[in-house]
């Protein structure tokens, strides 16, 4: 099926890809353009590829695997290490271990992960899932680039990542949906195509995780994660909660959900688009008042989307879309993860240190994928998922609040593709007991080190969080920041400052 050529652009929440467009200011007619079709898979791949990224396949599918051995529910997991030589550290003192899942509902899907121990050998440490968006691009993006234990450097050495989530609890990193990272099957249909197969996977490894470590059951979990894992979060959230209160299998002890520069609720952040750009300087107010002749429009296929489903949600993503690539025709060549910044030639970052480290041979054999290589960001997984794309996964949040579950919302005050204005309008939005009051509440700094390092708002379980000097990635942008923000939201004390 195609897609217009306004589907371009927000084709991956993660991958950070740039498109080349215009520095110059273009007429009103120029700005709307005509609906030329495309091969969806073939603009996920070009994408990818501006990202300097090399996937050799589109989603992990191997059919020549066995699936004789192939043991639904079960875990296989193996320690292992990349840093232990370095300070005589060995891999048992670490607690670094990676695995397969073997999901029972497939017919062959293997679902890679890696589970760090915290660096700080607190038995009582919290269990932390962290989730990278896309749809379809590996949670080792964020392990490598962000929050994990250690950071590639240019010559593909490793070092400790001092702002390591690791640091202040157990991290766990999933290759989620199946074809992502090094999770693979032997059959594309074992690839989820709606929030629901998502959410029920993950529920399904997370189970199958407690019984592998039943010693971190009493811990408090807590889910994590950025851009379009706006949408598996409050997902994973809501089975969670779902299975707990059904007593289904093993009770785990959830406590909240994080979202970093998410997208939630599509139907009001594409609406926001605009005033960030003004208020930004990246267009005009004329320039607002034209593209807002498109928000009706947006808004009304965003609701049919709701109602209807199916291709009507393909439908509002490219109506809405227009929104976003009218915006970038006149704002020229920024970096629309971090408009501090310009995209240089067709990159606007480099990660492709990633897929070189992760495919070498040594690196896949420590970590036990075989001959499995590692996928950055899967289109096939892409285009399983865009009837999903414009769906509202605000509305199970409400329900999670009325019971306790902690929520924070964060994001980047530079990122404009999940900006911090739509998401701070959703969560203002959004109907709860609270609402009212948390629309009352007192604009209070974040502070790090004594310095202003964001803007908080809270009220009872649900806090927002607007943080200074970071774009999308805001673990990568400002790490310490990041990790006492998730140190002191845990603790109940968002707005203390010391880490």
């Amino acid at each position: 099926m195609g897609f217009s050529k306004t589907f371009l652009s927000l084709f991956l929440f993660f991958i950070l890809f740039s498109l080349s467009y215009a520095t110059s200011r273009i007429t009103h007619q120029q700005r709307f353009p005509s609906t030329t079709k495309f091969s969806s898979n073939r603009l996920a791949e070009q994408l990818i590829r501006s990202f300097n990224l090399f996937p050799k396949d589109s989603a992990n599918i191997h059919g020549e695997y066995s699936i004789d051995d192939f043991i639904p529910g079960n875990i296989v997991e193996k320690t292992f290490s990349f840093l232990a030589s370095s300070n005589g550290t060995s891999v048992e003192d670490l607690g670094h271990h990676a695995g397969y899942y073997s999901l029972p509902r497939s017919k062959s899907a293997r679902m890679f992960y890696f589970f760090f121990e915290s660096r700080n050998g607190a038995k009582d440490a919290p269990v932390v899932i962290w989730l990278t968006g896309g749809p379809g691009c590996s949670s080792e993006l964020a392990l490598f680039y962000e929050n994990g234990p250690f950071k590639i450097n240019n010559d593909l050495s490793l070092s400790w990542n001092d702002y390591g989530w690791d640091k202040e609890s157990n991290i766990i990193f999933v290759d989620q949906p199946i074809g992502t990272g090094f999770s693979y099957s032997s059959d594309e249909n074992d690839i989820p195509t709606d929030g629901s197969g998502v959410s029920n996977d993950l529920y399904a490894f997370l189970q199958a995780f407690y019984k592998e470590h039943p010693e971190l059951v009493k811990n408090e979990f807590y889910i994590t994660g950025e851009s379009y894992a706006g949408h598996y979060i409050p997902g994973l959230a809501s089975r969670v909660h779902k299975g707990n209160k059904n007593k289904e299998g093993i009770p785990i002890n959830f406590k909240g959900f994080a979202i970093g520069n998410g997208l939630t609720n599509p139907g009001i952040q594409y609406q926001a688009y605009t005033q960030f750009a003004v208020d930004n300087k990246l267009i005009t107010k004329e320039d607002q008042a034209d593209i807002n002749k498109l928000v009706p429009d947006c808004v009304d296929a965003t609701k049919t989307c709701e109602s209807e489903g199916g291709e009507s949600c393909e439908t509002a993503l490219q109506q809405c879309q227009q929104i976003f690539t009218n915006i970038l025709d006149i704002a020229g060549n920024i970096n629309y993860y971090d408009i501090r910044k310009k995209c240089e030639g067709q990159l606007c970052y480099d990660f492709s240190n990633l897929e070189t480290f992760l495919n070498e041979k040594t690196v896949r054999d420590a970590l036990g994928v075989g001959n499995i290589e590692f996928v950055s960001c899967s289109s096939a997984v892409h285009n399983a998922l865009v009837q999903d794309w414009m769906l509202n996964y605000e509305k199970d949040i409400p329900t999670l609040l009325e019971d306790g579950i902690k929520v924070l919302i964060y994001a980047g005050e530079f990122d404009l593709i999940c900006n911090w204005l739509g998401n701070s309008q959703w969560v203002h939005a959004m109907k709860w007991s609270g609402q009212e009051q948390f629309g009352a509440s007192k604009t209070v700094p974040f502070l790090v080190d004594g310095k202003n390092a964001g803007l908080l708002n809270s009220y009872g379980p649900l806090s927002f969080l607007k943080v200074n000097g970071a774009g999308h990635m805001v673990p990568m942008d400002q790490p310490k920041a990041a990790l006492q923000m998730l140190v002191n939201w845990i603790e109940g004390n968002l707005n203390q400052t010391k880490i």
